[in-house]
């Protein structure tokens, strides 16, 4: 009875993680015992990687180094290996004080240039192609397609993302990033976001996008975005803006043009 119940367990594990991978193979979520970032999915999230793993070198170089000479250090001062008195261990040496004062810049100066070329891009505004306006409340996220309107009294494409609830949840959507209404962008286009808030203060993130940008009340951030792939990408606010923080999810759907263009065609019927 008890192999019976280990043998269902496996089989039930095995076919849980056979329809994750099938229904979210193409969504960019957080996986179990991640350690890493998400795939990117903008050439912004692309330099950060690059600039993480480029760092992570030094890190390392300058780790081993340290803990190589506190090691030498506690071996060849020590009391009873060297019984000197405390004067005489002491050796002064001008040539290491200015190796030790040359390296830490020249190693400051090797990470300082590929992050200002990161930090300009991150701030490099494109013509935009569309523009897309986000508001956050408590707790929802409105989106709006400025840059289309109905032909009669002017009114543009917008709606309400709510977060869906988990008895709610079909098969296969992820609790607490699935909304009722995705944001439908296309790939390969210049996007310009306009953020704001409507109460309080909210931070629209995407961490597949690299994005992460503050929502103020009463000011209008701006940030760009250009998807290079078809998936499914979630994020969630990330400011503490009151007791439902945890459940405002942003679920974003990345469309080829042609698609997400008779998308637009559909939402500006009357």
């Amino acid at each position: 009875m008890i192999l019976t119940n280990i043998s269902f367990s496996i089989f039930f594990f095995h076919l849980t993680n056979l329809i994750n991978w099938f229904f979210v193979a193409n969504s960019d979520a957080a996986e179990r015992w991640q350690f890493g970032p998400q795939d990117p999915a903008t050439p912004i999230m692309e330099g950060m990687i690059f600039f993480h793993n480029y760092l992570m070198f030094f890190l390392i170089f300058i780790g081993v180094a340290v803990f190589w000479l506190l090691y030498k250090i506690v071996t060849n001062f020590e009391r009873e290996a060297n019984p000197l008195t405390r004067v005489q261990k002491f050796n002064h040496s001008s040539l290491l004080e200015i190796i030790w004062t040359i390296l830490p810049a020249v190693i400051l100066a090797f990470i300082a240039v590929p992050s200002f070329a990161l930090l300009y891009s991150l701030d490099d505004v494109v013509d935009p192609e569309l523009t897309i306006k986000v508001i956050g409340h408590q707790w929802y996220w409105s989106y709006e397609y400025s840059d289309f309107e109905y032909l009669d009294g002017g009114k543009t494409i917008s709606f309400d993302s709510y977060m869906v609830a988990t008895d709610d949840l079909g098969l296969g959507q992820l609790r607490l990033l699935e909304t009722d209404f995705r944001l439908f962008l296309p790939i390969n286009t210049h996007i310009r976001v306009l953020i704001t808030a409507a109460d309080v203060l909210h931070s629209w993130a995407v961490p597949s996008f690299g994005i992460k940008v503050d929502a103020c009340p009463g000011r209008l951030s701006q940030a760009s975005i250009f998807i290079k792939r078809e998936a499914d990408y979630f994020g969630q606010c990330s400011e503490i803006c009151g007791v439902n923080h945890g459940f405002m999810p942003i679920a974003i759907r990345g469309l080829r043009t042609t698609k997400f263009t008779s998308y637009i065609t559909s939402k500006l019927q009357p």
